[in-house]
């Protein structure tokens, strides 16, 4: 049987879909410790600023949000004592664009950490995707209940991801499974008429863990690391995706500058 991601790329021809495009919002940056970045001490004391990146998808009239990035109480401050820094809001780099919240029929979180999952409050009629295994943390997790709040008290529509999951039905933006960093962790496919761009949501961090195929002291399993690492590369490969480490400033600027798109 010909597996989901498989299927996506051999979907309707770019002709019969909706027009697809991706732009890259910036949705914050953090200045870590990269000790705790690395389960065998290979970063031992380095820091490093992180991104905060999160996506929009366009397919015809629908749109997808790919995580939302830090808290916008953060939005125009000054960079506080943790080493986080929030320029613009996501609302706002939208009104930019001419749309506003409502809009956003879904939001695709690739897993609960909160440089990923700030701003979800700011999207209460989307439909909520996240995976299954990352929701059974959430609802007994207090630290991510307010950003969940909305969905967790039956407020507004949700889907428990198992497995893959294409968005739009058509192949051009596929949630795929990859645990280890979360239980339910995911990154995202999307297929432009340009060729296709793989999201990493936090299967890495930055270039040289992706080069040693790092893992992390603080994800959840190091065997589902290591086998997700070897999917993501493997997928990569084969397909001649672009890869976007999502907290990789180098690779963010593989992508046009907002409010430009890839198409």
């Amino acid at each position: 049987m010909i597996g989901l991601v498989a299927a996506a790329l051999l979907a309707a021809a770019p002709a019969d879909r909706p027009q697809v495009e991706l732009w890259r919002l910036d949705c914050g940056s953090i200045e870590v410790d990269l000790g705790d970045f690395s389960d065998t001490g290979l970063y031992a004391g380095q820091k490093r600023t992180l991104a905060a990146s999160c996506y929009l998808v366009r397919n015809g009239d629908r749109y997808l949000l790919w995580d939302t990035g830090m808290d916008r109480a953060l939005a125009g401050k000054p960079k506080n004592s943790d080493g986080e820094e929030l320029k613009r809001s996501i609302v706002q780099q939208l009104a930019s664009i001419g749309l506003k919240s409502s809009d956003v029929d879904f939001v695709g979180i690739s897993h609960y950490h909160y440089d990923h999952t700030g701003q979800l409050p700011d999207f209460p009629s989307a439909t909520l995707l996240e995976g299954k295994a990352d929701w059974a943390v959430i609802r007994t997790w207090p630290k991510a209940e307010p950003r969940y709040r909305h969905w967790l008290t039956g407020g507004g529509k949700f889907e428990e991801v198992e497995g893959d999951k294409d968005v739009f039905g058509d192949g051009t933006a596929v949630m795929l499974n990859l645990p280890g960093h979360t239980e339910g962790h995911h990154a995202l496919l999307v297929k432009l008429a340009s060729g296709p761009v793989l999201l990493s949501g936090d299967e890495y961090h930055f270039h040289e863990n992706r080069d040693v195929g790092g893992v992390p002291s603080f994800n959840t399993d190091r065997a589902d690391t290591l086998a997700s690492h070897d999917r993501f590369e493997k997928l990569a490969r084969n397909i001649g995706a672009r890869v976007i480490i999502q907290h990789e400033p180098r690779d963010i600027a593989k992508l046009p500058p907002f409010p430009k798109s890839a198409q």
